[in-house]
């Protein structure tokens, strides 16, 4: 793929969002809670972007892919999905790039927010799908709920991230 014919299209992120929130894509495997982990929510976000055009990244040290049931661990887990999106925008990497800003109304449809835990632990990742008046609202798995506030009272830490390519 061309790098200078790369673009994100946040609409093309939201209608993906809109389609598959409450009832998941078929054509991915969908992660269960086990016990007091797992889930699904950083599998979602990862294929709303790869829908709004976020190239695959399959080789080098900052990997982020998913096929044929299988996924790197930055495709499916919150804290790598993070980390992933940080090193590409801090190091110019090819991929999807993630730029954390300190403020909800600097947020767009199709931007990431993530969750720490009171462990200080990234442990939840949502895409943003509407906003209103400079509030976003996200839709997310586990569970897959759709437009809902973005604020969660369990959250330790939330963690604002404006998306490009």
């Amino acid at each position: 793929m061309n790098k200078d014919k790369l673009h994100y299209s946040r609409s093309k992120a939201l209608h993906y969002a809109l389609k598959y929130a409450i009832t998941p894509n078929p054509l991915y495997r969908y992660f269960s809670v086990h016990g007091k982990g797992g889930g699904d929510c950083t599998n979602f976000t990862s294929q709303c972007l790869k829908s709004g055009g976020a190239p695959t990244v399959s080789s080098g040290k900052n990997q982020w892919w998913y096929k044929d049931n299988n996924c790197s661990i930055s495709w499916a887990v919150a804290s790598s999905l993070y980390w992933y999106l940080k090193i590409n925008a801090k190091d110019h990497l090819y991929g999807i790039k993630g730029y954390e800003v300190n403020s909800p109304e600097l947020l767009e449809v199709g931007d990431i927010i993530f969750y720490e835990n009171i462990k200080r632990k990234i442990q939840h990742s949502a895409i943003v799908t509407l906003i209103h008046g400079n509030y976003p609202f996200i839709s997310q798995h586990t569970p897959n709920l759709l437009n809902i506030p973005y604020e969660k009272d369990w959250a330790y830490k939330v963690h604002f991230m404006k998306i490009s390519l």
